[in-house]
């Protein structure tokens, strides 16, 4: 439910109102923007009399909402999101761009591919170190170690990091992480969700492999319920009837999430669809869409990465991905960080 203020509305009247509702056991929420003040009501809204409110002198209007996300609903936060990390910007018209390799394999590895995707204009590494692989047999990550060897390539170039969790028992390990990524596997590992929700850092949430966006947002709702705001949706593409492609990247979610979240997000067109010819195409579809930012993996020598090397780009091809993303943005008038 949300209470629409009065221009007008009086401060003492409006501190009087949000102690009234928080007495009812209601979760508040003062929010100011350009033409409005709304107060935003989370809990058991059958105590709330909505004529009582319609009464009150600072109201103008009660409305009910529907959906069952509210943390995450444009309806109660207007204004778009902006996540700062690290002197960087993503959402509300700054757009990211976050590179680097599927895993981190050694030193030389990820501190080369980090200086080059940083010459190229990216402004976050990612790269694994926790791997979730389909084989228990296949490369699981360095874990720790990459972990490690991610913070010395970020001390090397001044790049901030995003890289993925996998379990409440490795959280300490993130300490110097400066965003956390949610892999699709775990979109509803809400256990790991929930103590997320109690951590300052940014939670950068991949699209489960076969979730509606109702259910990615409700996921989304499980971290900012528990108190943290600063979560990014990554959509990676999901599982359809199609073959040609690794999966199929829903770029209409981004028009969608734009109307119905506040939340800023991003596109992975390497997990999208598996093939690097289309990594430049995708991009420039998700910045005409209206995302705020993109994942795109790198790798110095994709014919021998331990993961994922058929989707990831060159050095070289990034520099020219790059090329090509910054004169679309130039042409929108957007630019990167």
């Amino acid at each position: 439910m949300i209470v629409i203020l009065k221009q007008n509305a009086k401060k003492p009247s409006v501190d009087h109102l949000l102690t009234d509702l928080t007495g009812l056991g209601l979760k508040t929420d003062l929010i100011s923007g350009e033409q409005k003040q709304i107060i935003t009501l989370i809990g058991d809204v059958t105590k709330v009399d909505i004529e009582s409110l319609l009464a009150r002198e600072c109201v103008e209007n009660v409305r009910r909402i529907s959906e069952p996300y509210k943390e995450a609903n444009r309806k109660f936060h207007p204004t778009d999101t902006v996540i700062e990390v690290a002197g960087q910007k993503i959402g509300g018209g700054h757009f990211c761009v976050m590179s680097g390799p599927c895993s981190v394999e050694t030193e030389e590895q990820i501190i080369g591919v980090a200086e080059r995707v940083k010459a190229a204009g990216a402004n976050f590494l990612r790269g694994g170190a926790f791997k979730p692989r389909t084989s228990p047999y296949a490369f699981q990550g360095l874990r720790a170690e990459g972990i490690e060897l991610l913070l010395k390539a970020k001390q090397a170039t001044g790049l901030p990091i995003v890289t993925e969790i996998m379990s409440l028992q490795h959280l300490d390990l993130f300490a110097d992480v400066d965003v956390i990524q949610v892999g699709a596997r775990n979109m509803q590992h809400f256990e790991l969700l929930k103590e997320l929700g109690h951590c300052d850092k940014p939670i950068l949430l991949k699209r489960g492999l076969s979730s509606t966006i109702e259910e990615w947002l409700m996921s989304a709702e499980y971290i900012m319920a528990g108190g943290n705001h600063n979560v990014i949706l990554c959509e990676r593409g999901i599982r359809t009837y199609e073959t040609m492609t690794r999966n199929t990247l829903d770029i209409s979610a981004v028009p969608l999430l734009k109307q119905i979240s506040h939340l800023p997000i991003i596109i992975d067109p390497s997990h999208a669809t598996g093939l690097t010819t289309l990594v430049e195409p995708l991009s420039k579809a998700a910045i005409a869409a209206g995302a705020d930012g993109l994942m795109i993996e790198v790798h110095n020598d994709p014919g021998k990465a331990l993961s994922d090397g058929a989707q990831s780009l060159t050095p070289d091809q990034f520099d020219g991905v790059m090329d090509s993303i910054k004169r679309q943005l130039a042409f929108e008038e957007k630019t990167i960080g």
